[in-house]
Parts: structure tokens; C-alpha cells; sequence
């Protein structure tokens, strides 16, 4: 089903922050659109052969500093924004006919975030960063729910420490371009860019 075109963008109803830009959509496609994971984004980084790799990760927060997620530091994408310190998000809320691409450069966050943001995880999923040794072969599932029980038995009864190897990347922007989906394919795009953290951003409108 296609949905029903929103009104048109205007440059002057435009934040002159992306992020506060970032903040109106995002709100939207929580509260309209009915979406489960409206944070869900597909992260895309670049390995070792040049090849672009995408993989969805869940934003888990955002202000002025950027777009912070967390993984297993030894997963495929943190070697990789690990070697090569650059990325991008992509948001989709597709009944809402709108895209947001988020295009930067990678920070780690520092550990009082990570371990504030560890404290909040539902119990079985502070365990399973323990159990699961992330993007490594494993030979059957069967292993994977052996370690999971050695870590609920190592830890019971006392609260679950974030694990050393498990932490947040923050994606500074450089590069914000809003998209949203018009008749006729004459979509709207706006591009905010900056060279640098605290410049001011310069808004183009982009053709479709």
C-alpha cells in the first residue's frame, strides 16, 4: 500500500540543527506510523577488501555530540569502524514515506555511558554479552545455550558487570540528508553538511 504523500518540505520550516530536524521525525514515526523499532537503522561500514557491509543496529541515543549504539567490540563492525573510524546510519520509516542518511566519523563512548546504559538492559541480555563470543564460528546452538547457562550460573544472585569487550560507538556527523517520498518520484531531499564538529551546517536542497 503507498502511502499518502506528506505536505511538501520547506527550507524555512527546516531546523537549522539536523539533530533537532532528526528529533521532529523521529517523534513522528513513533507516535504516527505505528513502528515497533522506529530506532532500528542499518549501519554501514567498509572491511578490510573494500566491500560495504550493512547490518542494523538500534539507536540508542542522540544529542548535539551524535547517534550512539553499542556492540561486542570484537563483532565484525566494531573491527571494522575500529580500522576504518567512518560510517553511516540510515533510518526508513516507510509508511511514513521518509529516509534520514546520517554520514560521519566513529567515536567510542566512554565507559560511565556505556556502564549506565549496561545497568538498564533486561538481565538476560547483560548475560548474553557475556555468553556470546559475537561474529566467531559457532559450531551449534546447543554450545551457545551451554555458556549462556555457565554465565546465569557465574552470576546469580549479583548484579550483571558490563563486559570489557562490549561497548557504544558514537556517529558524529558530518553529512545529514532528509529525504521523504513526493508523487510523481519529484521526492524532497535536504542536505545538512559541516567539515568539521562545531561548525555551523550549510542546508541544500538536492534533487530527486
Amino acid at each position: 500500500m503507498i502511502p499518502e504523500p506528506l505536505p511538501p518540505l520547506v527550507r524555512d520550516e527546516l531546523a537549522d540543527d539536523p539533530v533537532v530536524e532528526f528529533d521532529r521525525w523521529f517523534e513522528v514515526a513513533r507516535a504516527q506510523a505505528g513502528y515497533a523499532m522506529p530506532e532500528a537503522a542499518c549501519l554501514s561500514t567498509v572491511d578490510d577488501e573494500g566491500y560495504p557491509d550493512g547490518r542494523i543496529v538500534l539507536l540508542k541515543a542522540r544529542d548535539a555530540r551524535g547517534f550512539v549504539f553499542y556492540t561486542n567490540l570484537r563483532s565484525t563492525k566494531a573491527r571494522a569502524l575500529e580500522a576504518r573510524p567512518h560510517a553511516s546510519l540510515t533510518f526508513y520509516w516507510e509508511s511514513l514515506a521518509r529516509q534520514v542518511r546520517v554520514q560521519g566519523d566513529m567515536e567510542r563512548v566512554v565507559d560511565a555511558e556505556c556502564d549506565a546504559y549496561f545497568a538498564t538492559r533486561p538481565r538476560g541480555s547483560q548475560l548474553g554479552a557475556w555468553a556470546s563470543d559475537q561474529s566467531s564460528v559457532l559450531e551449534t546452538r546447543a554450545a551457545l545455550l551451554t555458556r549462556m547457562a555457565e554465565v546465569t550460573v557465574r552470576h546469580e544472585g549479583r548484579p550483571v558487570p558490563r563486559p570489557p569487550h562490549w561497548r557504544g560507538f558514537r556517529l558524529v556527523p558530518r553529512r545529514i540528508e532528509f529525504w521523504q517520498g513526493m508523487p510523481d518520484r519529484l521526492h524532497d531531499r535536504f542536505l545538512y553538511r559541516r567539515l568539521r564538529q562545531g561548525e555551523r551546517w550549510t542546508i541544500e536542497r538536492l534533487a530527486p
